[in-house]
């Protein structure tokens, strides 16, 4: 065979048909310039909190270098279930129901290929994580997706579900509070939603990794109503409430049939998660509770600071209820939204996320990370307001 010959084929149709992450394009224009402020990455501005960093180090000294049970370090296991229980009212047995996992992305992946068969639909509640759709299609399932606006704050409803449910819907995936919105759900919204969900016997995924970044109340899980534990895979892990984003530890919970098949999957492709990650996660959730409450507190100025400004130069924002994301129509600029993203990088540098990169009802809308310091806030708002002033008075 020449040298020259070109192979073709080499990859599957699926993977060869997976888009780019929309989110990561904007990330590696911004870091390609100088002066650049960035509001596009989802992740803490804050370092990993010293006890959490110091438990880490400890844990290297006195020798944690070998691999835990594929499930993860009981002791975490039985930590996560206090925690669960404690703090939203769910309780999944440490055992039999939960799996430590290497970031809350192998968990919603190992969750989905556990229980899709091929042609299963799947219903994706929009925006939503840029992940969800290529990993449905990686796992063989199809996704079907449901739309939320900001007229009603991004919240599913029960007619949207039922309206898109068919005889091969297996389940539904949603994240709440929401990347890339900030809206979240209330017990009693949730209510409404479960006459629909037990009719149709759906299994229910729910990403939950900004619990803790509730803004006024405590965090409502999906799992705590009645009749939901056992049809619901919880997901959630230690990124975002700890600023752990580098340390890739997550954790899922779900009734012990649904585990062991998630676990088979686990212990051919990851084996365990990282045993001094899981040592640091320990003393996070026995310790760390105040650096997280004090971290919790800044988003929510920030997100206080970011909402009034983007009112303040003419964009239309809905005050997020959680996560760290603001998510702002620009609709008034006459733009689509990722011309107008190309051209607030390239004309006043700040990057910004087009919102349909979310799904097609994310269209006319930009995400903005407010993880970031007030007085970089400041300065971005003042280019914005700079920027929306120029291209609305053409």
């Amino acid at each position: 065979m020449s040298q020259h010959t070109v192979l073709r084929n080499r990859l599957s149709q699926t993977v060869a048909s997976l888009k780019p992450s929309g989110i990561r394009r904007f990330f590696d224009l911004a870091a390609s310039m100088e002066g650049v402020i960035s509001l596009g990455v989802g992740e803490p501005d804050f370092v990993t909190p010293w006890r959490v960093r110091e438990a880490c180090i400890s844990s290297l000294e006195r020798g944690y270098t070998a691999y835990t049970s594929n499930a993860g370090l009981l002791e975490l296991r039985k930590e996560i279930h206090k925690y669960l229980e404690e703090r939203f009212f769910v309780s999944y047995h440490p055992e039999t129901e939960m799996l430590i996992t290497v970031g809350a992305s192998e968990a919603i992946d190992i969750a989905l290929r556990a229980i899709i068969d091929p042609g299963d639909e799947v219903l994706v509640v929009e925006p939503c994580y840029v992940s969800y759709e290529p990993v449905i299609r990686l796992a063989g399932g199809e996704p079907v997706f449901l739309r939320t606006n900001a007229e009603q704050q991004f919240k599913l409803t029960p007619e949207e579900l039922e309206a898109h449910i068919s005889p091969r819907t297996k389940a539904i995936i949603f994240c709440y509070p929401n990347n890339p919105t900030g809206s979240t759900m209330t017990a009693e919204e949730w209510s409404k939603l479960l006459p629909v969900i037990e009719k149709h016997d759906l299994l229910v995924i729910s990403d939950e990794i900004y619990a803790e970044l509730t803004y006024g109340r405590m965090h409502d899980s999906i799992a705590a109503l009645p009749g939901m534990k056992d049809r619901t895979i919880l997901i959630s892990g230690f990124s975002k409430a700890f600023a752990m984003t580098g340390w890739r530890l997550g954790y899922v919970c779900a009734s012990p049939d649904l585990l062991a098949g998630m676990l088979k999957i686990h212990q051919y492709t990851m084996l365990c998660a990282p045993v001094m990650a899981q040592m640091a996660a320990l003393e996070a959730l026995r310790h760390g509770q105040a650096d997280m409450e004090r971290m919790v507190e800044s988003y929510r100025q920030r997100r206080n600071f970011v909402v009034q400004g983007f009112q303040d130069i003419g964009l239309a924002c809905h005050e997020s209820e959680g996560a760290f994301y603001a998510f702002p129509s620009i609709r008034s600029t006459g733009l689509e939204a990722a011309e107008f993203a190309e051209r607030l990088l390239m004309e006043e540098k700040v990057a910004v996320v087009p919102g349909d990169v979310f799904g097609d009802c994310g269209k006319g809308h930009i995400r903005c990370s407010y993880a970031t310091s007030l007085e970089q806030l400041q300065k971005a708002l003042e280019r914005m307001g700079r920027f929306v002033q120029k291209v609305s008075a053409k």
